[in-house]
């Protein structure tokens, strides 16, 4: 069994050849993409098609970006993801339509033995899902193996270790689930400030 099929079915696996050639093609791509003027919007659209897996219509990522392989993520229509987005895509990370993804957000699929006599042994990596319409706050990290239900919302600087149901607010470190999302927040957008209040 190769390395990469060991880590595809959640064995832990070491970097070979096929890896290492996956990561120096999208260090190419991302070298590029954080290099693009910033006015050119179409350079960066049309990169990020040729660096990831799957990749909708009207999706934007500020600059900077890290991203280890590429292929394994796939991203929905209308995503915005602000600066500093990192990937540890060793395997795979869907992300859905219309998520808004914070600066320096981290979604990591690899993980290494707690056990210091295993550590070195090699790593695992396990799917990470992100479904439609999340948001995730500042200083986000999602570790491997979540997944986020839709509509959802991450409050900044949570570490997210298991399942976030959908409709909620969860925050901390670890991140739990604080409460559902409810009628206040349709009529409140922030704190005493009321969606039908606002200036023509």
């Amino acid at each position: 069994m190769t390395e990469q099929e060991k880590m595809k079915k959640g064995y832990i696996w070491g970097d070979d050849e096929e890896n290492m050639a996956l990561q120096a093609r999208t260090k190419r791509f991302v070298n590029q993409f954080n290099s693009l003027p910033p006015e050119d919007m179409e350079g960066r659209a049309a990169l990020l098609k040729d660096m990831f897996g799957e990749v909708g219509k009207d999706v934007w990522i500020v600059p900077p970006l890290t991203a280890a392989v590429g292929k394994y993520v796939s991203i929905g229509d209308g995503t915005y993801a602000n600066m500093n987005l990192t990937l540890i895509d060793d395997w795979k990370i869907t992300i859905g339509k219309h998520v808004l993804i914070g600066p320096n957000v981290t979604l990591s699929t690899t993980g290494h033995p707690i056990h210091p006599k295993h550590r070195l042994d090699g790593m695992y990596s396990f799917p990470i899902t992100i479904k439609d319409n999340v948001w995730l706050g500042a200083n986000v990290i999602v570790l491997p193996g979540v997944t986020i239900g839709e509509n959802s919302v991450i409050g900044a600087g949570s570490v997210v270790t298991k399942d976030i149901p959908a409709n909620v607010v969860a925050f901390g470190s670890p991140c739990k689930v604080y409460r559902e999302i409810n009628e206040h927040d349709a009529e409140y957008y922030f704190k005493d400030r009321r969606f039908d209040e606002q200036p023509d």
